[in-house]
């Protein structure tokens, strides 16, 4: 198995495609922040700040469960609206500004994905580049899928637990914009980008890094350390808030050993 033929290129060459590269995503990502800048105001009422008010759909779900068991935890049913204040003068501004970006980069993850594999495709050999349409889509996917979970039920459960939390009764209780921005971004974009570690598992063992057994030998390790790590992280330590966040990730740990390749065996001479 051999190398594509391609000319010979300089540090310089390869320099300056990925300088054009990185102009066409940000221009691409720039165009797409235009967009959504225009229609921020609408996007920040229906979908931002949606799970600040009790109308929100998992909240309506969670009560709705509540009248038929007794099992959710108090926190998760009842009543619920958070008063998001703004204390900055130009925090407004700049977060409409920020959340235009950070929404285009979700929406342009796909581009920005392809534009990079078009910098790297030289150096892959002829099966990388036939699999390689299928990574793509699989990674959109997860990415996809890893966002909406943030967004649907990880985001909401964190700002319904920490907003009710109460240390005094002598604390009244709001969200500053910046709080909640920046706790909402972080949850929706991270879990996004946390749902690509199969495909970055995949990668490092097509260059022979990682391989099956790995997964094979520590899945133990992992399955007690992942629980232990998302019990000691989980805004509330309720069994059903923990469940919720430990499915998806440790899911995420058998995709990844599916994906990998089992570790070659040397053949005698």
């Amino acid at each position: 198995m051999s190398k594509p033929n391609e000319s010979e290129m300089t540090f310089w060459d390869h320099l300056d495609d990925l300088r054009n590269t990185l102009f066409r995503i940000a221009g691409f990502v720039g165009i797409i922040s235009l967009v959504f800048f225009a229609f921020m105001k609408w996007i920040f009422d229906h979908v931002i700040l949606a799970p600040s008010r009790n109308d929100f759909y998992l909240y309506q779900w969670f009560n709705e469960l509540a009248k038929k068991s007794s099992f959710l935890p108090d926190f998760i049913s009842g009543t619920f609206n958070v008063k998001v204040i703004n204390i900055n003068l130009a925090s407004q501004f700049l977060v409409h500004l920020t959340s235009s970006l950070w929404f285009a980069l979700v929406f342009s993850f796909p581009f920005v994905i392809y534009q990079l594999f078009l910098f790297i495709k030289p150096a892959l050999y002829a099966d990388e580049r036939k699999n390689a349409g299928g990574v793509f889509f699989f990674g959109n996917i997860l990415f996809y899928l890893g966002v909406a979970i943030g967004y649907f039920f990880l985001f909401p459960l964190t700002l319904r637990y920490l907003a009710g939390y109460q240390l005094s009764k002598f604390i009244e209780q709001s969200v500053s914009l910046d709080s909640y921005m920046s706790t909402f971004l972080l949850v929706c974009f991270f879990m996004g980008l946390v749902f690509e570690l199969p495909i970055v598992a995949w990668f490092l063992s097509r260059l022979g890094i990682l391989h099956r057994e790995f997964f094979n030998k520590y899945r133990k390790h992992a399955f007690f350390s992942l629980f232990v790590i998302v019990a000691i992280f989980s805004p509330t330590g309720d069994p059903l808030t923990i469940m919720l966040f430990f499915i998806p990730i440790y899911a995420l740990w058998e995709m990844s050993a599916f994906v990998v390749r089992k570790k070659p065996v040397d053949s005698e001479s």
